[in-house]
């Protein structure tokens, strides 16, 4: 292992995209995680095709840099082996629902008893403390709950969700660094603590830090919605072959522009100030879009370059794919690996383990737990210690 967290254990205890998007996260910086996984498998494990039956395409990434247990937790002795796993972690991260934790006996109070100074994160779609919190939450369902939806439908009439997958992937960055953050306030003190991360507070963080805009003030100025933001005309322009995505910013950026077509607007009295450009902003952007039909995307890219205005091309997603360095799973054989946001110039993060099969590491596991062969043996003979094989089609 190497790494910013070569030190610290995580216990994931996370399905689906949100919670094991923070663990990859947390095992790129090289923290030893042990997920453990229902052996009918994760859903992201057949998340679109792949080039294995228990690996799609974005469970490669997803599921990198973990070790993988399959435990029957509805098992006595699985229950036990989940907690003894817990007394060798540092953090413990689970999306499973109050009610579940409650009835599985791995609610933050069973696992506490265990291990006093444990980081226990439990994130989920609401809050603990609200009747929906044992409510199923799927990222759409969040993001509709969160205010995505009424962002497009302040902008374009009706309501509609992002295609991505938002509140899921914000919420594993807020778990990622919540933890990070219970971790150095153990370390300082001793104490650990739980906390708590529903998807729809997280989203509705995210999307607030701008639209409340005017209606923040008490009482409000004005409507929630960051007019500028939710302008019709705010999207890439068309150019002469292509796409380009120019959001020319300053009084400047639009002179140098409109100087193009040989039109000089020093007089113009809508680039005067921030505010006026901000009035006046549906009706410049308008004309930088029928300005932009005027050039190739290529010309556009080098004269906003020359000139300090922010511009852009429009990627394709499969452009953007084959950009990405290839690696060599043991089982699925050849597949992209897609970077992580941070780069450390001490302490890198890498791939160190491929993305594991379900159960693959069991054994391993339950060895540094104590287990002797005979008594893992036994767990697998009684069902509680599972695994998937290799060249298994259906699981």
């Amino acid at each position: 292992m190497s790494g910013p967290l070569a030190d610290v254990r995580v216990l994931d205890l996370t399905s689906v995209v949100m919670g094991p998007f923070a663990t990859q996260i947390l095992g790129d910086l090289g923290a030893d995680v042990v997920t453990v996984e229902d052996v009918k498998g994760d859903t992201n494990r057949t998340m679109g095709v792949g080039p294995h039956p228990q690996l799609s395409g974005v469970a490669l990434n997803l599921l990198r840099n973990k070790r993988n247990i399959s435990l029957d937790l509805r098992h006595p002795d699985g229950r036990e082996a989940c907690l003894r796993l817990a007394e060798r972690s540092d953090i413990v991260i689970t999306n499973l629902r109050p009610g579940s934790l409650q009835r599985l006996g791995l609610d933050y109070q069973s696992v506490r008893a265990r291990k006093p100074d444990i980081v226990y994160c439990q994130a989920q779609g609401w809050p603990t403390d609200s009747p929906q919190a044992d409510n199923p939450a799927y990222d759409d369902v969040v993001q509709s709950a969160a205010g995505v939806a009424a962002t497009f439908q302040l902008r374009d009439g009706e309501p509609a969700i992002a295609p991505t997958i938002l509140a899921d992937k914000l919420s594993g960055l807020t778990i990622a660094y919540g933890v990070l953050a219970a971790l150095h306030h153990r370390d300082r003190t001793g104490e650990g603590q739980r906390l708590e991360v529903p998807m729809v507070e997280a989203a509705r963080a995210f999307v607030l830090a701008e639209h409340a805009s005017a209606a923040v003030q008490v009482p409000p100025q004005g409507p929630a919605g960051l007019p500028r933001v939710l302008l019709p005309g705010r999207h890439p322009q068309r150019t002469k072959d292509g796409w380009i995505h120019v959001l020319p910013y300053s009084d400047q950026n639009y002179r140098d522009l409109f100087a193009v077509i040989g039109r000089h607007a020093h007089d113009d009295e809508r680039l005067s100030t921030r505010w006026s450009r901000l009035e006046n902003a549906r009706e410049l952007y308008a004309e930088v879009a029928e300005l932009m039909l005027t050039r190739t995307t290529a010309e556009w890219l080098e004269y906003c370059h020359e000139r300090d205005i922010p511009a852009g091309p429009v990627r394709s997603l499969d452009e953007l794919v084959a950009e990405l360095p290839v690696a060599e799973h043991p089982v699925a054989g050849p597949y992209r690996v897609i970077p992580g946001g941070v780069r450390f110039d001490g302490t890198p993060a890498t791939v160190h383990r491929h993305a594991p099969l379900i159960g693959e590491h069991g054994e391993e596991v339950l060895a540094e737990l104590g287990y002797t062969a005979e008594e893992i043996a036994r767990l697998r003979a009684e069902g509680v210690l599972r695994a998937v094989p290799a060249d298994a089609t259906d699981f």
